[in-house]
């Protein structure tokens, strides 16, 4: 661990709960388990003697196993004579119809070797190295070339779809890398700011080039007018970029370079945030790792630590002899690296690249109030990921659609972070594929480079890796409920001993006693009562999903349109199916048009949430929008609710009778009890809920 680190993570205003406490040694009788390919347990002798296990019949070495040399069979110890007929084992003796009550409290079963988690790393590209020492501390099994038998965990390194999986898990979430796009993200946070406003104000004023491009020279003429002082500056951002690749600064929007750039590369355009908080007179960023658990139901996590990339050149506010000064204002890393300034070290608290919790530290002695800073980077982290959860469901049932078999996803996502003066943080971006790389490149001469080892990124990344697999153990859960099931008859038992507590149900010692406190902190659903109130947008995505019909399709068609509009009962004599069906192709061309993937035509769920807010601002007027669109989908689900029990009552009876309303095939049912009352007016506190989470946390 470098210097420092240990008491700086001590210090830090936050901390999860620690790890239980490690386990005592081991009984003398345990079975050591060897983990390495032979897969032969080695047996202590003395204490009591372990039955032979059958000779298992030999395999074929599989790819990616380890080869090793066959061992020699260890020498049986000598057994022991039996127990005359009279006696019970212990030397009891052995009452007529009972059996010995003296027992050692061990399940019948713990001689047997805990199988090791296997991980598939032959995906893992450039978190290779990270990956290889995060197994080797939890004592996994790794094939580095993939199996011909299913494993565990799945480790790709750039999308759901690197390999085919049927089972097990994977580390991405299919549809992640097109939903952290930069003009995607744009969308879905903008929705979030029509709805809430002030609870979305993190993320700067974007507009998509080149479709609001005439919009965007509108606006900015306009609040010029409105005050001349105004002197703003633009970034200008590729859709498809990385690493700090095709980024420009402007002051004025005819700067655009819209010759066949635009067209073929789409780019997001924002307000370029002029009074960054500096450090030792440098821009910096923050790069914070998320572990985004589980989809539905939400767990997200965020790592005690990131990195901090600093920029090269001291900064200065922009003007127009800097704007192409990169060194000065833009923080990526694979752009400063090529600066001669560039510092290299292995300290957290130096050089061009920093571990955060350096700068918290050096923030706190200058009487930050370093809480206030996590809470409000907490807030930022979950709303943005409520932000992206609703299309990510589309996504998930188009490839994993429900009854089929599939893997299970997770997901590290790195967000980059900005800190106003005012220490406000500012989302920049969300990588769906941060990098994980633990070395860095050393210029030795002119043009040759090598790798060396960067003791900054291993000591934050090795530990977010590790973490995240320790936290998606497969074979946790059945630990654990092993465990429970143990210890049920041990209960009431007062003579277990120490030893025996500190034994795993399947014989072996605590396997994390060796490893650090977890170093992600678990945010949601554990704040989920500040921040429920925002999900909307996922609760139209369950409306949108339930109405496609065919199971792997992502857009809607006019007939599921329809069934929705009837179902819901939305129709009305001001709204006839008529004027539905216009409604439907008029959103649907608009957004087709704005989106350069044709390959599937209908509704996408960005333009069934256009429609809804007019379905909503059309039903309830005379209100803000996010409480007609709470009203409006009360509505429907309360409607829906009620087809869902007719429908069930007709399965109970099996009555001819009974004939539903026409409807779409229904994914998934909205339970009675979740449904708002509809009929009973907004509650006169919905909107001093937009405030409740800001300062929850300090």
């Amino acid at each position: 661990m470098l210097p420092g680190i240990a008491e700086r993570q001590q210090a830090a205003p936050w901390e999860a709960e620690e790890v239980a406490a490690a386990a005592a040694e081991a009984t003398e009788e345990q079975v050591l388990v060897d983990t390495g390919a032979a897969g032969e347990p080695e047996r202590k002798t003395g204490g009591e003697q372990l039955r032979d296990p059958a000779p298992a019949r030999p395999r074929a070495a599989e790819e990616g196993d380890v080869r090793d040399p066959p061992r020699p069979s260890p020498p049986l110890p000598v057994s022991e004579p039996a127990p005359a007929q009279d006696l019970c084992p212990h030397g009891k003796p052995r009452s007529k119809g009972r059996s010995c009550k003296r027992g050692s409290g061990r399940r019948p079963d713990e001689s047997r070797p805990r199988r090791p988690v296997t991980v598939d790393s032959s995906k893992a590209r450039t978190s290779l190295d990270a990956l290889k020492i995060s197994i080797r501390q939890l004592k996994w099994k790794e094939f580095p070339f993939g199996r011909r038998l299913p494993c565990d965990i799945y480790w790709h390194g750039v999308s759901f779809h690197d390999s085919d999986i049927f089972s097990g898990q994977v580390n991405k979430f299919p549809g992640m890398t097109e939903m952290v796009r930069k003009i995607t993200l744009s969308r879905a946070v903008r929705i979030m700011q029509n709805l809430f406003p002030d609870e979305y104000n993190f993320y700067p004023r974007s507009w998509i080039l080149p479709d609001e491009f005439q919009l965007f020279v509108a606006q900015v003429r306009m609040v010029k007018d409105s005050d001349p002082s105004w002197k703003p500056t633009f970034i200008v951002k590729p859709d498809g970029g990385c690493q700090g690749d095709g980024i420009y600064l402007i002051k004025d929007p005819s700067d655009i370079r819209l010759a066949g750039t635009l067209q073929s590369r789409p780019a997001v355009v924002q307000e370029y945030i002029c009074k960054p908080l500096l450090i030792d007179k440098l821009k910096f960023d923050i790069r914070l790792y998320v572990l985004l658990k589980s989809l539905d139901p939400l767990e997200i996590y965020i790592a005690k630590d990131g990195l901090s990339r600093f920029c090269t050149e001291p900064y200065q506010e922009p003007n127009p002899k800097n704007l192409h000064h990169v060194f000065m204002h833009l923080t990526n890393y694979s752009l400063n690296i090529h600066s001669g300034n560039f510092v290299h070290s292995d300290s957290a608290n130096t050089g061009s690249k920093r571990t955060f919790s350096s700068i918290l530290c050096r923030l706190s002695s200058k009487g930050v109030d370093i809480k206030k800073v996590w809470s409000d980077i907490i807030s930022l982290v979950i709303k943005t990921v409520i932000a992206l959860t609703p299309e990510l469901k589309v996504f998930y049932q188009s490839d994993i659609p429900a009854g089929k078999p599939g893997p299970t996803c997770f997901q590290i996502l790195g967000f980059d972070i900005l800190l106003m003066k005012n220490l406000k943080p500012i989302l920049l971006e969300v990588n769906a594929n941060p990098s994980m790389r633990i070395e860095h490149e050393q210029e030795l001469s002119p043009g040759v480079f090598e790798n060396v080892p960067s003791l900054v990124d291993e000591e934050v990344k090795v530990a977010v890796i590790r973490d995240t697999l320790r936290l998606m153990d497969p074979l946790k859960k059945k630990r654990e409920t092993q465990s429970q099931q143990f210890e049920k008859p041990l209960a009431g038992k007062e003579d277990t001993s120490e030893s025996d507590m500190a034994t795993a149900p399947d014989g072996s010692t605590n396997s994390e006693a060796h490893l650090p406190s977890i170093c992600l902190k678990q945010v949601f659903p554990k704040y989920a009562k500040h921040f429920n109130y925002l999900r909307l947008v996922d609760r139209m995505a369950n409306l949108f999903i339930r109405f496609l019909g065919i199971k792997g399709t992502m857009k809607l068609g006019p007939t599921g349109f329809r069934t929705f509009i009837r179902n819901c009962k939305l129709s009305s004599s001001s709204l006839s199916m008529a004027a539905v069906d216009i409604l439907y192709i008029d959103i649907t061309r608009r957004w087709n048009s704005m989106t350069l993937d044709q390959r599937d035509s209908g509704m996408s769920l960005q333009a069934f949430i256009e429609a809804f807010f007019y379905l909503a601002q059309r039903k309830f007027k005379m209100l803000p929008l996010h409480e007609q669109v709470a009203s409006l989908i009360d509505l429907c689900e309360y409607h829906l609710s009620l087809l869902d029990e007719k429908r069930l009552v007709c399965g109970r009876s099996g009555t001819s009778g009974c004939r539903p309303p026409c409807s779409g095939t229904p994914q998934e049912t909205t339970p009675l009890a979740q449904v708002s009352e509809v009929t009973s007016p907004p509650s006169p506190n919905s909107a001093n809920k937009l405030s409740q989470s800001k300062h929850f946390l300090s």
